[in-house]
């Protein structure tokens, strides 16, 4: 029996091989997981190879002569996924007697699962169970909503130039075919908006060139748009005695969270911030302590609290951001929505109007939407009112970008 089997997909994971090997030598297999994909069809692949290993085979998913899966993966995605063929032409001066074309192609997944795939590999082998249908009243209501959130007039103009100045850098870049840029661009402008209350620094990756400066918009007691929104829902969610559980991505060298924190204890919350150094086999106890305290916020990285933690004490949960993990994403949205729930829970989703946080939001819904429709159900999340059709997140940024 595997718990959280989503855990055991990668290629390369050690903990995968390994469940592989035992589900070999076992007569039954039985993989539990409340998020069997995360929106793309290869987020299966290594993980019915190793559960159904024979299946597999049987329609030519193998390893190669030189015992590599990488071949097998590509031709699952192709027949059951979403690939795009991206054909690149470009005028050649370098023929010695004439101009040319050069014509390039390059292979990118989006977010899909077909039919067949499902039929063939889920349907036949897989029991959807949802506490909801058992009946009995044994979960509360569960609403999702999304927020977008107007930056300010002086945040929203260093947004916009801090966007063309990097977009211009990254034109030339990908023009030269040289994606070094990419993730530092796109980096950066998901991060900006959440922490432009420090001054921000873009230094090309190899040359250490500096490519863009921006001065701190906001002073330490002026609040951001999306922290007076989070103080708004904070003291409203007080008022009605519930408490909220508010996650942010950045909890590293872009930390938020200290913040925060100030920001809501001068509004006069009680705030305790979840951080890696608390061990995970503490963390638990550690927040029940805080909630024994009296804490009227709890902000921590999703990260951090994902799978194997029931919040209950949390009845409404706050994305500040999501990152791009869609596993991480809807197991954290959960993480008070279990048995025992007395409340009705709220999730909301935070994002900066006219930044690339909506864009990002937009293939995150997408994701989703694959993911839940892999298990039967129509896509009911507040992120779904920006659900169209996507790339990578990379890509899809880079293509908004770039066509701005």
């Amino acid at each position: 029996m595997v718990d959280e089997g989503h855990e055991y997909k990668n290629s390369g994971s050690a903990q995968g091989q390994a469940m592989g090997v035992l589900a070999a030598k076992a007569r039954k297999t039985v993989l539990l997981t409340g998020t069997l994909m995360g929106g793309y069809a290869d987020d299966l692949f290594y993980l019915l190879f190793r559960i159904l290993t024979q299946r597999m085979i049987e329609d030519g998913y193998r390893p190669n002569a030189r015992g590599s899966m990488a071949p097998a993966a590509m031709s699952f995605m192709r027949d059951h996924g979403v690939l795009k063929d991206i054909y690149t032409e470009r005028d050649g001066d370098s023929h010695k007697t004439a101009k040319g074309k050069k014509l390039s192609v390059r292979t990118v997944k989006a977010p899909g699962f077909g039919p067949k795939g499902i039929h063939r590999f889920v349907l036949p082998f897989t029991v959807f169970l949802k506490l909801k249908d058992i009946g009995g009243n044994v979960l509360p209501d569960y609403q999702e909503e999304f927020i977008d959130v107007p930056m300010a007039p002086d945040q929203a103009s260093a947004y916009q130039k801090l966007a063309g100045t990097l977009t211009a850098e990254l034109r030339q870049a990908l023009a030269r075919r040289d994606t070094t840029l990419l993730g530092v661009v796109l980096n950066v402008l998901l991060a900006w908006p959440d922490c432009c209350f420090r001054p921000e620094v873009v230094k090309h990756p190899r040359s250490r060139d500096t490519l863009a400066f921006v001065p701190a918009i906001f002073a330490d007691e002026e609040l951001m748009p999306k922290e007076q929104a989070l103080l708004d829902l904070c003291l409203a969610e007080k008022a009605n005695n519930r408490k909220v559980l508010a996650y942010s991505v950045y909890t590293g060298t872009r930390d938020t969270t200290s913040r925060l924190k100030r920001v809501l204890e001068q509004a006069g919350l009680k705030v305790a911030v979840l951080r890696a150094s608390v061990d995970t086999s503490r963390r638990e106890d550690w927040i029940l302590d805080q909630v024994d305290r009296g804490i009227d916020v709890l902000i921590t990285n999703p990260e951090l609290v994902k799978t194997g933690l029931d919040l209950l004490d949390f009845p409404t949960i706050a994305f500040l951001q999501t990152g791009y993990n869609v596993y991480t994403l809807q197991q954290a949205a959960r993480r008070s929505w279990r048995i025992g729930q007395k409340q009705p829970v709220r999730v909301i989703f935070f994002g900066y109007a006219g930044s690339s946080q909506i864009t990002c939001l937009q293939l995150m819904a997408k994701k989703i939407a694959v993911a839940q429709s892999t298990s039967g159900d129509v896509p009911d999340s507040g992120l779904d009112s920006l659900n169209q059709d996507g790339d990578s997140v990379e890509m899809a940024l880079a293509r908004q970008l770039i066509a701005a």
